[in-house]
């Protein structure tokens, strides 16, 4: 009962947020070279932050900004997916595939603006793969194939992740495989492979002006769905912040960042909100 009271408590204080000025949210938010989300699976707050086995996922936790009341919308996995990449569910309230859809989403904003947007998943097996699932890669995970107005170019396997950084696009998504996600491997498992897979732009972010997200679908069932999620980048402030959100105040802040108008109930809540004062 007292997750249900906190809960409804935070979805009063989003709520409470629909009809905000949109140009005041921008103006508070920087505009980085290049963005990099990741989006781990099935685990609560509790379970990483502070946890034994995620020590790296801990680092970026002190380094940058922790977020304390972020929340999940939903179970199960892909109705979050969706919500993050379009700020909707779309219709989708299960882990079904595979869905075509034609709604404006975060990549076709970006690419209407002349940014670019490109997916990265882990395990899949080739550039423009529709598959439901080839080995520890699932499509549930992975938003923008659903999508038919982005081409098969931006949906991409990891390998393809640039090494020079200079040349991600502006927006990219990673998403890792059953094994690395925490979902099927462990969470010291998937706390290496993000340490040895994007640890170095972690660190390459902090001065050129970019930011990485580390944030999960969901929790694991056990509580009111809060998630850890993470910012590391040069203009974040670090700490903890208690700004109460979720998917929807997630995905206003990619739009915001990049002055994109808000994208279904993204328009209802305030972006996350990490900023230092310059």
């Amino acid at each position: 009962m007292r997750w249900l009271v906190a809960w409804a408590a935070v979805m009063a204080t989003l709520l409470t947020t629909a009809g905000c000025d949109h140009s005041s949210a921008q103006a508070r938010i920087p505009r980085p070279d290049h963005i990099v989300v990741v989006i781990e699976e099935n685990q609560s707050y509790d379970g990483v932050i502070g946890s034994a086995d995620a020590p790296y996922l801990n680092q970026l936790a002190r380094q940058g900004a922790s977020l304390t009341q972020f929340y999940a919308l939903t179970h199960p996995s892909q109705p979050n997916y969706l919500a993050l990449f379009s700020g909707s569910f779309l219709g989708v309230s299960d882990d079904s595939c595979p869905h075509a859809l034609t709604s404006r989403n975060l990549g076709s904003q970006l690419r209407q603006a002349d940014l670019t947007f490109v997916g990265y998943a882990q395990t899949m097996p080739r550039v423009g793969f529709t598959g439901c699932a080839s080995g520890a890669y699932v499509r549930r995970h992975n938003p923008w194939v659903n999508f038919n107005n982005l081409p098969a170019s931006v949906n991409r396997p990891w390998t393809d992740f640039p090494r020079d950084f200079r040349d991600l696009p502006t927006v990219a998504f990673v998403v890792p495989d059953l094994e690395h996600d925490m979902h099927d491997g462990s969470v010291r498992q998937a706390d290496t492979w993000l340490r040895n897979s994007l640890g170095d732009y972690a660190d390459w972010a902090m001065t050129h002006n970019s930011l990485l997200v580390v944030t999960w679908d969901e929790d694991d069932r056990e509580g009111p769905n809060r998630v850890p999620t993470i910012l590391v980048g040069e203009h974040v402030r670090p700490g903890d912040h208690a700004q109460p959100n979720n998917q929807y105040g997630l995905l206003r802040m990619l739009l915001d960042a990049y002055d994109l108008n808000p994208l279904h109930h993204s328009a209802d809540v305030e972006p996350v909100d990490v900023w230092g004062d310059d």
